[in-house]
């Protein structure tokens, strides 16, 4: 693992701790937008591209949202191998499901950053919304990568779900909020403690949400009622990498989501959706997680689960 540090490849540890030992995570580096009115990047069928990692819940986000609005034929996709070892992630295609390089034959992903900008420093994660037409990256930071595929190709596909509808942006923003710090990064945030005080203040504030969203899912189909929004996209990767990964994995070991009524079966309503079912590749969020932090689990062995 490492960073690109003024445009070259430098090996550390990607779990970047603060001086407390608690888990600080980094802020993305490209962060454009697509619009019609955009000087650079306007909505154009096939001139976007997009890496992501299956095991990544951030990059499956994003995978949810380019099945739910019909962009599979308009935004292409490469798919990296589950591993991220002291390269980062690779585009080693021997593992079923990773594509390789479809644009550039690239054999890393900081390879795709590089020819971006060559003297950036940053670190290198996916997703990463690309664009072939100018050979840089439009966005890295899932969350705006999300609404860009919300609203920005409509035009195009003739697709108008809005998962991000105006009046209940409020409701989506205070979830997403918590849902971020306490779950979310949150997992990670107890997982990548170095001190036992950090790790019990967080692993409370992981579970403490877990049950007030079990309160809240008694009375409601989701979140927000009946109506699927962003607020549900942004939890469901997490959800599904709970009980296999982050139970054992991250020490979150008070409760398994299949032991919440409500929770368990709101994640069973959520992987019915065909977007969220065909996105969703247990073997490489199994090997990616128990194979490349090698700082937690140093002899690499990925449990039967």
């Amino acid at each position: 693992m490492g960073m690109l540090i003024n445009g070259e490849w430098k090996k550390k540890s990607v779990i970047t701790s603060d001086e407390k030992g608690a888990f600080d995570r980094k802020p993305r580096t490209f962060r454009d937008q697509i619009n019609e009115e955009h000087e650079k990047f306007q909505p154009e069928s096939g001139r976007y591209h997009l890496y992501v990692s299956y095991a990544c819940p951030w990059a499956h986000r994003t995978l949810i949202f380019r099945s739910l609005k019909e962009l599979e034929s308009h935004i292409s996709l490469s798919v990296v191998h589950p591993d991220m070892l002291e390269s980062g992630w690779s585009f080693d295609d021997s593992f079923e499901g990773s594509t390789g390089d479809d644009l550039y034959q690239k054999d890393f992903l900081y390879e795709v950053y590089q020819k971006a900008d060559s003297n950036i420093t940053t670190s290198v994660t996916v997703p990463v919304l690309w664009d072939k037409k100018l050979q840089t990256v439009v966005n890295n930071e899932s969350s705006e990568i999300i609404r860009i595929f919300n609203k920005s190709f409509n035009g195009i596909t003739g697709n108008l779900d809005d998962y991000y509808p105006e009046n209940l942006r409020s409701g989506i923003d205070a979830l997403n909020d918590s849902i971020y710090d306490c779950i979310n990064n949150g997992v990670y945030k107890t997982g990548f403690a170095k001190e036992q005080s950090i790790y019990d203040k967080e692993v409370k504030k992981v579970f403490m949400l877990l049950d007030e969203l079990d309160d809240r899912l008694e009375s409601r189909k989701y979140l927000l009622g009946e109506r699927l929004t962003e607020a549900d996209i942004r939890l469901v990767p997490s959800l599904l990498r709970f009980d296999p990964v982050y139970n054992i994995h991250f020490k979150c070991s008070k409760r398994k989501i299949s032991e919440y009524p409500n929770l368990s079966r709101y994640l069973a309503d959520l992987f019915s959706l065909e977007a969220i079912r065909k996105t969703t590749h247990l073997s490489h969020i199994k090997r990616h997680y128990y194979y490349s932090h090698k700082e937690i689990n140093p002899f690499q062995i990925v449990p039967l689960t």
